[in-house]
């Protein structure tokens, strides 16, 4: 049953993308106004269910505009199902970015070491399972232990940006190079990843780029990894300091209603003289497929997001006024 696990495991996908930014896209690494960014973004999913379904990504970046690049370094960590399947990700994210009076348009490439690793003993095998009582505690399977329960390889993404106004447009390619991740002692290339992100911001006064007016953010995000597809689509209401969202999520299958996802961002600080903004995100997916809410509990999402300029940096007020980076 382990060997279908590793074969076809997909990547897992957050629900507020957007705070997740550089693992979405490379090319989005120093997409922002300010000099420092941090982004962290947990997801506990299917709490309903038995066993562990949890995932996080955290960021730094640096917006460093004299060398039109960004620079950024991106912790990814997952775990996942009773006998604690775990990766942790360290990757390195650089851009390359040409602006214009009215746009931005970015390459990135990222690269990383990925450690995957299985604890053996929370597994369950056929003969520690009694027909009448079920499972026998602290019986010893004779199962054959693999020589190997923890795998180490080297993992690459790349991928384009391009903002015009108030519309992005972004296109992502992750393990680009189809590492092996196999456990079992089979050679099992992980698929490649591909994701597309498209957002508009529509003023809704006006001055449609006064930062804190009210807006209206329809955005979309396309994920292909073998032969599984998914997106999400859905709008964000912004107003000041809030920010509302609702989005449908669609996991691509003949059934592919997966979830309805609620969202809310407040904007803890914004202070315009020093460009330092904290964001704080939560969402919550209702599980619509067949799993069902009740079985499923659901699935929540916490992110922080925090933007400053450095004291006396020459970056502050550079931004061209009719350039959008804030889409969330």
């Amino acid at each position: 049953m382990m060997f279908p696990l590793w074969v076809s495991a997909q990547d897992n996908i957050f629900s507020q993308f957007y705070n997740a930014p550089i693992y979405l896209n490379p090319a989005l690494t120093g997409q922002f106004e300010g000099d420092l960014r941090f982004n962290a973004l947990y997801r506990n999913q299917w709490t309903g269910l038995s066993g562990d379904f949890s995932y996080l990504s955290a960021s730094a970046d640096l917006n460093l505009q004299n060398f039109n690049s960004g620079l950024g370094i991106l912790f990814n960590r997952s775990s996942e199902g009773t006998a604690y399947l775990t990766k942790n990700n360290l990757a390195l994210s650089y851009s390359f970015i040409i602006g214009g009076d009215d746009f931005t348009l970015s390459f990135g490439l990222q690269g990383g070491i990925t450690n995957q690793k299985l604890n053996w003993d929370k597994l369950v095998f056929g003969d520690q399972i009694d027909a009448n009582e079920g499972y026998i505690g602290n019986s010893i399977s004779g199962a054959e232990r693999p020589n190997v329960d923890s795998r180490f390889y080297f993992d690459a993404a790349a991928g384009t940006n391009l903002v015009v106004g108030k519309f992005m447009l972004g296109l992502g390619m992750h393990h680009i190079n189809r590492p092996d991740e196999s456990l079992a002692g089979y050679h099992t290339k992980l698929p490649m990843r591909t994701s597309a992100n498209l957002s508009y911001k529509i003023g809704l006064t006006q001055d449609s780029y006064d930062k804190d007016g009210t807006y209206l953010i329809p955005s979309a995000v396309v994920y292909r990894q073998e032969n599984v597809t998914s997106f999400s689509v859905g709008s964000q209401f912004k107003y000041k300091g809030v920010n509302a969202g609702i989005w449908y999520r669609n996991n691509g299958n003949r059934n592919g209603n997966d979830a309805v996802v609620l969202s809310v961002i407040f904007d803890i600080f914004n202070r315009r003289t020093s460009g330092e903004k904290f964001r704080v995100g939560i969402s919550h997916d209702a599980t619509t497929s067949k799993l069902n809410y009740t079985n499923t509990g659901g699935t929540s999402e916490i992110g922080l997001g925090y933007e400053k300029y450095f004291p006396n940096s020459s970056n502050y007020g550079r931004q061209n006024g009719l350039r959008c980076y804030d889409f969330y």
